[in-house]
């Protein structure tokens, strides 16, 4: 019996210390590696522009951030950028991963996305994952994705078993009663669609539920608005938005509110939502509440820009382009009101099917918003980390934060293109993902 004991007391310790030898594993620096640029923008918050920068990088993160007279570590690797300016990773803080279209000639994305199994729709979903890695988007917000695929294909890219940006997932979403397309599967035996909810007491079932399934960020459709549907009509009320939103912060999620028009927008403000997607519209009294609120607007022009461009593939009719050009309008004035406002404005793209590569488009037109090309890259970095709430270890070329770096050609404070076309070098948490310098002459490596 003696015996017995020791051995259980052993067994106890060990269960005890084996966290503790893997906290000490991950805790351990990986490789150092240094990489020269010959400008950095680290959007640190600073407001700096090095020259002849040193990010040194250990592991996954950043350990420092220098100029050129700093000492290189001994035995480190140099990557020689001196070419490039360097810029945090960007961050998409609205897409849809998951929804990917072949182009196939007879097939329409929808047709050919409702033929396939969720399997199938997550491998092929590898595709926009790359996409997003060549023009420097190192992490995503992904807002609403059928079956929980999303947290499948997060979860193979933390794996490493797909190479893509790192996602911040929001499953079905919620939508009240089919007035927004139904983004979830019906199963047998299940009651109702997944992520639907009618009344306060089923939104906050219906939250629970999301979060248990593994969620990382919480997405309401809070009207009708979607594709080439641009109506405003709010479909949840003010005590519903306001349950989902008490729900999601008791359980420590960040919720996001979609909605085309400021009736959705008004609510969700006076709730307390996180951030707001893509409303015209709004009124001053509410742009005031946004950003006393520090609650982040996230206004998704380009997406539109690029249905209409597209409408012939969707099969949309003329009134329905323009109905879409009207939208981006708006839209572009809302953004205008919001600047002015002070209202904190990150880069969602929405990007679906064929615009995954173009998601960074989005800053195009936040400049011709209004923004300048030093605002535009702080949506693209350090409000879409806010947006997160990850603005401690993402957004930033800074010690401590995701060793998520790019390099582009140009001046990106002069002039925005040099991060939509401009992006030559990507690295992923200490990885280099991409990597088209090799073959320009005078571009070290």
């Amino acid at each position: 019996m003696k015996l017995r004991r020791i051995s259980l007391s052993l067994v106890a310790i060990l269960w005890f210390l084996c966290p503790l030898w893997a906290q000490n594993e991950s805790a351990k620096p990986g490789p150092v590696t240094v990489i020269k640029f010959g400008t950095l923008i680290p959007e640190d918050g600073s407001g700096r522009v090095l020259n002849h920068a040193l990010v040194t990088v250990s592991g996954d993160r950043i350990r420092s951030v220098s100029t050129g007279t700093a000492q290189i570590p001994a035995g480190a690797t140099v990557i020689d950028l001196s070419n490039y300016t360097g810029i945090p990773g960007l961050i998409d803080a609205h897409t849809h991963m998951t929804y990917y279209w072949s182009g196939k000639p007879g097939t329409t994305p929808f047709t050919e996305s409702r033929a396939r199994l969720p399997q199938e729709t997550v491998f092929y979903a590898q595709a926009n994952a790359r996409q997003c890695l060549e023009i420097g988007v190192t992490t995503v917000r992904d807002l609403a994705a059928q079956n929980y695929s999303d947290l499948a294909l997060r979860n193979l890219i933390n794996a490493g078993a797909i190479e893509g940006p790192r996602m911040f997932v929001a499953g079905p979403g919620l939508h009240a009663g089919g007035a927004v397309p139904t983004l979830g599967f019906v199963f047998p035996g299940i009651e109702r669609p997944l992520g639907q909810a009618n009344g306060v007491p089923e939104v906050m079932q219906t939250v629970r539920e999301e979060i248990a399934a593994g969620i990382d960020v919480v997405k309401m459709f809070a009207s009708t608005g979607s594709f080439q549907d641009v109506t405003e009509h709010e479909t949840f009320t003010y005590d519903e938005i306001q349950a989902a939103v008490q729900v999601a912060h008791q359980m420590g999620k960040r919720i996001a509110v979609h909605t085309y028009g400021p009736d959705g927008a008004r609510d969700a403000a006076r709730a307390g939502a996180d951030t707001i997607e893509h409303p015209v519209d709004m009124d001053d009294a509410t742009l005031r509440e946004i950003a006393a609120k520090h609650i982040i607007y996230t206004p998704t022009v380009y997406h539109n820009v690029w249905y209409a461009e597209n409408a012939k593939e969707f099969g949309w009719n003329d009134k329905q382009v323009a109905d879409l050009d009207d939208f981006v309008r708006r839209n572009e004035e809302t953004v205008r009101r919001a600047l002015q406002a002070g209202v904190r404005i990150d880069m969602g793209s929405d990007a679906v099917y064929n615009s995954f590569g173009k998601n960074t488009h989005e800053l195009e037109y936040l400049v011709k918003s209004g923004m300048t090309p030093a605002q535009a890259l702080e949506a693209a970095t350090a409000n879409g980390a806010a947006a997160l709430g990850m603005d401690k270890s993402l957004g930033a070329v800074a010690p401590g934060y995701f060793a998520d770096i790019v390099a582009v050609e140009g001046n990106p404070l002069a002039d925005v293109n040099a991060v939509i076309d401009g992006v030559r070098w990507v690295m992923k948490g200490g990885k280099v993902v991409v990597d088209h310098t090799r073959a320009e002459p005078g571009a070290g490596n």
